[in-house]
């Protein structure tokens, strides 16, 4: 993730600590983090009610056979809490769709890890929303991928779009923080002021700006990621909004997800617009260290397999029934799992000549492995020129 409000505005949000390390938010642990302990995405059902186009699971209305029962899901959270992982995210599928979802993320909080809600919203009445606030989540992320028809047409419902937004509405209400979640394709990008609009007058505190990845369904979709002309547009509107809520005295937590691209982009215009920011911009970029598949970011799939980021369904290092997760995440005899560790000598292309590595971090991998065919060949959704990557 980057931080948009934090690198141009100064704004501390409680994520900071696990993207920048020690006194970037107040008092907030982050050694296990720091030691190689990941956030945790379990996709804990497959199951959902909507058909996303660019949905990285391949979801569908249906159940399916071999996800975790409530007694290997609580030994699973178990198995976190005592490996010191600092967050778990429950997604899905819809991860509402879990008959024991209510129990198991509360027991997540009872082990002392912060349990996080990935959900398309469409499930959340009034009373869903008290549950949820009861249980204590650190925060509810409900995806929008548009206004509207924008919305509906992407996420295969009619009618999905003002269900999220009651959802959202409702969670505040309960006094339950939420964020939104949009991926930028060419088909909603337009729609990045009402976005902002809509956050504002929602009181939404936290917004993230998912970029496209090709996996699942989303690698069928490449030709509808925005292009680099398109890219640098959409995030340099991100950045003027951003600016102008914190002038406004409007504080919202603004990120952008899945292309560290932003992390150099926005450095350079911090150092041609806002020198007096400059080094403490490259400080944070470079404690967030780029991008974190297999080292900080991992995911264990609805039937237990452990997989380097969301993404990477294709591959698993290991399942959580035979082995435990930190055995797993910590074994670098398998080619995968060491290479992302240390890949900087495995990068190829633009990225392994690239000045700005060490705040990138060779970007995402899984999309070089989708467009070239090889998992360590230069981001095709990189939009910066050789002259900005310092390349010439």
């Amino acid at each position: 993730m980057v931080s948009i409000s934090r690198l141009l505005c100064g704004i501390v949000a409680t994520g900071d600590n696990l993207r920048f390390g020690k006194g970037a938010a107040p008092s907030s642990p982050i050694g296990a983090f720091r030691q190689g302990r990941p956030i945790v995405v379990w996709n804990c059902t497959r199951r959902c009610n909507l058909h996303c186009l660019h949905c990285y699971s391949n979801s569908d209305g249906k159940d399916y056979a071999g996800e975790l029962t409530t007694g290997e899901a609580r030994k699973f959270l178990e198995d976190l809490a005592g490996f010191g992982v600092p967050v778990v995210l429950f997604s899905g599928g819809e991860p509402l769709y879990r008959h024991d979802i209510f129990e198991i993320s509360a027991y997540a909080r009872e082990l002392g890890l912060r349990p996080v809600l990935s959900t398309n919203g469409t499930l959340i009445d009034e009373k869903t929303a008290v549950r949820l606030a009861r249980v204590g989540f650190g925060e509810i992320g409900i995806s929008l991928d548009g206004i509207g028809e924008h919305n509906d047409r992407f996420r295969g419902k009619k009618g999905a779009f003002q269900e999220a937004l009651s959802a959202m509405q409702n969670c505040l209400r309960a006094g339950q923080k939420v964020s939104l979640r949009l991926t930028l394709t060419r088909y909603n990008y337009q729609d990045l002021p009402a976005i902002f609009d809509l956050v504002e007058q929602e009181n939404i505190p936290r917004v993230c700006f998912y970029h496209l990845a090709y996996a699942g369904r989303g690698a069928k979709i490449q030709e509808s990621d925005i292009g680099h002309a398109d890219t640098r547009s959409a995030l340099d509107y991100i950045c003027r909004r951003t600016e102008e809520l914190h002038r406004k005295g409007i504080e919202k937590e603004v990120l952008t997800v899945d292309n560290n691209a932003d992390g150099v982009y926005l450095y350079l215009k911090i150092k041609k617009e806002r020198p007096q920011r400059v080094e403490e911009a490259w400080r944070l970029l470079l404690s967030n260290g780029g991008n974190k598949s297999g080292i900080n970011i991992s995911c264990v799939d609805n039937l237990g397999n452990v997989h380097a980021d969301q993404f990477w369904w294709h591959y698993s290092f290991g399942n959580v029934r035979q082995r435990k997760f930190g055995d797993i995440w910590l074994d670098t005899s398998d080619e995968l799992m060491r290479g992302l560790k240390e890949r900087r000598a495995l990068l190829k292309g633009r990225c392994a000549r690239c000045h700005y590595v060490a705040i990138c971090n060779g970007n995402l991998r899984v999309r070089a492995e989708a467009v070239h065919g090889d998992i360590w060949a230069e981001d095709p959704a990189c939009y910066l020129t050789d002259e900005e990557l310092g390349l010439k």
